[in-house]
């Protein structure tokens, strides 16, 4: 089983004592030294890295068994969620479609675009693509899945993720689906450093009270991967204080102003809702209080928008802890495997610093195999930190 641990070399320090520079509260992007770890801090994981075996068999989002006879040449992704994925684990080469959404990384503009005319996926697209696998986030409509299956085509419909752990039981996943286990082990294992290095630079911080409006009165809920990095950041989300329906409810403006939410996340899109009401009358507008996030960072549950996504965030609710927090680059994580043999971080160009142009369900034992012990050791360091802050 993997077991995360932080191997602090001698002489740690913090980056910003060691000359890093951070990106300023919301511009955004990258982090400025995302390549960067804290000064002799590297990341590594002990124990079995899930093998990559064919064939695999695996249950999906709508129940139904799929079989990957051999590892995937051709794969086409119908969300950037997937396509993000893909690419951290270093099969970007395999895959051959991608939707509209996902062609802010890098050398994604010369695979073919699946998408329909404005919005959802063109069957029509995805079936010229010759997929040998196609991954269908769990946005994608059910209706889309099975037309596809309709048209001889291999399909799995991805669960959707509500938390950190749910985004790592993912990553795996597509891993062992696409034969790529060993990066989807350097991310998860990246992901995880930079979660829980957040949280222990915050555990001692006051929580701010947060608030992510989506547009049209929509916001995010507690019981989200995206509420779940709020809450790592150092914040906790406003709309969990009443009681609504569904992860992304829409309230009316004056439920918003009662909720006076002291930090507003913000997107490039979303920058505008500062300038009417019901937002400019709380106390985040008052006081100049947002942090705005790519929303590739903040809106899709992958390993890289969950380490951008925190390090922003907390960046932006509390500048001084994330100055001392021990963040680490993703080419300073080591998976080691139980025989003691190493495998190294993928060097793909998909994390470099300068790519910023562009966003529960219980584990099963095929999602999860091999990672039990370091979900819930990080399940119960996050608890433990969160819980300091009450």
């Amino acid at each position: 089983m993997l077991v995360a641990t932080a191997v602090v070399l001698a002489g740690v320090v913090p980056a910003a004592a060691a000359g890093a520079t951070a990106p300023t509260a919301g511009d955004g992007s990258a982090p400025a030294d995302a390549d960067a770890s804290a000064d002799g801090v590297q990341y590594r994981t002990d124990g079995d890295v899930p093998s990559c075996e064919f064939p695999f068999t695996a249950t999906d989002a709508t129940g139904t068994e799929v079989t990957v006879e051999e590892r995937p040449e051709r794969v086409t992704t119908l969300n950037p969620s997937a396509a993000q994925t893909m690419w951290e684990i270093g099969g970007e080469e395999q895959v051959v479609g991608v939707s509209q959404f996902a062609l802010y990384l890098d050398g994604a503009e010369t695979r073919e675009n699946v998408s329909a005319s404005g919005f959802g996926v063109s069957v029509e697209r995805v079936v010229g693509t010759e997929p040998d696998l196609v991954l269908a986030p769990n946005s994608i409509p059910v209706e889309t899945v099975e037309a596809l299956r309709g048209s001889g085509l291999t399909v799995f419909h991805v669960t959707e993720q509500t938390n950190v752990t749910t985004v790592r039981e993912k990553t795996t996943l597509i891993g062992q689906l696409t034969g790529n286990c060993e990066g989807a082990a350097e991310a998860n294992a990246w992901m995880d450093a930079n979660v829980e290095a957040a949280a222990e630079a915050t555990a001692d911080e006051e929580p701010v009270r947060a608030l992510y409006p989506l547009g049209g009165g929509y916001v995010v809920n507690t019981g989200t991967f995206i509420s779940t990095m709020l809450e790592v950041s150092g914040a906790t989300n406003v709309v969990g204080e009443r009681e609504f329906d569904g992860g992304y409810p829409q309230v009316n403006d004056e439920v918003i102003v009662e909720l006076a939410p002291e930090y507003l996340v913000l997107t490039d899109s979303s920058a505008h809702t500062v300038e009417g009401e019901p937002y400019a009358s709380t106390p985040a507008v008052e006081n100049g209080n947002t942090v705005t996030v790519d929303a590739n960072w903040m809106n899709q549950p992958a390993p890289r928008s969950v380490v951008y996504g925190v390090r922003n965030l907390t960046e932006g609710f509390h500048p001084d802890a994330a100055a001392n927090a021990e963040f680490v680059a993703r080419g300073d994580v080591t998976v080691e495997s139980g025989d003691g043999t190493e495998t190294a971080s993928p060097t793909s160009d998909s994390t470099s610093e300068g790519e910023t142009t562009a966003d529960e369900s219980e584990p099963t034992e095929t999602s999860a195999a091999g990672f039990g012990a370091a979900v819930a050791a990080l399940a119960v360091l996050t608890s433990a930190l969160l819980a300091r802050r009450s």
